[in-house]
């Protein structure tokens, strides 16, 4: 019974995939969400309704038929925008997984920052930044949106200091009591190791 059950559960599950177009191959929405803003009216006539997403995107760039010979970047922070649709050769950014290479028609894909360096290639000039955390989305259209939490240029950063903040937060490791102690120390350690290799490699 189960089996005849799960059978036909999945023959129209796949259909049903079969039928729908990947989402790269459906246009982005010009406008505000229409159905929500008529449904907020109906309830609450008096009052604007608040903002949602689509408000403040701009339309999806159609995917192209071919692989664009750049990436379009944007890298940005809570309090700045780096890069703001920059067109490069290629960017490598420290994925908690290691390393990770994005060309131009690379394949979507979401992945997790860990502190390390993110480099920017653009014809012979290299650009390198050191971020802390965040987040890449790297988008089939051969756009790239790099969300970090904390990013600075390499060559702003003070060797000596990243070398007193290590040995300060080992020491904190080592005389640590409680646990919000040692994890406080550990992410300390974890960051100023990876802004010494960042230096030093």
């Amino acid at each position: 019974m189960f089996r005849q059950a799960a059978s036909r559960v999945l023959s129209r599950s796949s259909a049903a995939a079969r039928a729908r177009p990947f989402s790269t191959d459906l246009a982005a929405a010009a406008s505000p969400d229409e159905t929500f803003v008529e449904a907020w009216k109906k309830v609450i006539p008096n009052i604007e309704p608040p903002k949602t997403p689509l408000s403040f995107m701009t339309p999806r760039p159609a995917t192209p038929s071919s692989i664009p010979s750049k990436l379009t970047v944007n890298f940005v922070l809570p309090y700045a925008s780096e890069l703001s649709t920059k067109e490069v050769d290629m960017v490598i950014i420290p994925a908690s997984t290691g390393q990770m290479g994005v060309l131009p028609g690379h394949v979507a894909t979401i992945a997790e920052l860990k502190p390390g360096v993110m480099s920017v290639h653009e014809g012979d000039k290299v650009v390198k930044y050191f971020v802390s955390s965040g987040f890449a989305f790297v988008h089939s259209n051969s756009y790239a949106d790099i969300i970090a939490v904390e990013a600075v240029p390499i060559d702003q950063i003070d060797p000596a200091l990243v070398q007193k903040g290590l040995a300060d937060f080992t020491q904190k490791l080592s005389s640590a009591s409680t646990d919000l102690e040692k994890a406080e120390a550990q992410i300390g350690v974890d960051v100023h190791s990876a802004l010494n290799s960042a230096l030093t490699g």
